[in-house]
């Protein structure tokens, strides 16, 4: 029985020292790494790259919960679509259904849930007006940066 005891007392004097080296090994390194020039140039690139993303053209307008205009904006076109199809004109409705996607901060999430409320050719109305918004908008953003280019 004391044979036992010391041999699991052995294991885990081992276990602690192979844990102790091992934190050691990891803190050693992260210094390291943190310590070298190439690493500290890399992550301020990196964190640049992210801010630029995260301030691109457009970035704050497919984000309505950033933008209340656009959250309202979205909220009224979703009313207005639903105004129309009621009213039986589907063309109207499908116009402002789709100008509501187009603002939406999640749009294959809000075709879902078109795809599971509205009549079938309804929605493919809806799926067939997509492409032409989308080259719209583009249209209208390379339009907006021109505009913005010529003021500097």
């Amino acid at each position: 029985m004391p044979r036992v005891r010391t041999v699991l007392g052995l294991l885990a004097a081992l276990a602690a020292c192979g844990a102790v080296a091992f934190l050691g090994y990891c803190v050693y390194f992260d210094r390291k790494r943190r310590g070298d020039p190439a690493f500290r140039r890399r992550l301020r690139d990196k964190r640049r790259a992210q801010q630029r993303k995260a301030e691109g053209p457009g970035a704050q307008l497919w984000d309505p919960a950033k933008n209340k205009k656009l959250q309202e904006l979205f909220f009224q076109e979703i009313r207005m679509g639903q105004l129309w199809l009621s009213r039986g004109e589907c063309q109207l409705g499908v116009e402002h259904l789709s100008t509501a996607l187009l603002v939406c901060g999640q749009p294959q999430e809000l075709l879902k849930v078109f795809k599971h409320t509205l009549p079938p050719q309804v929605f493919e109305m809806l799926l067939h007006k997509i492409p032409l918004i989308c080259q719209q908008f583009e249209a209208d953003m390379n339009e907006q940066e021109y505009l913005e280019d010529d003021r500097d």
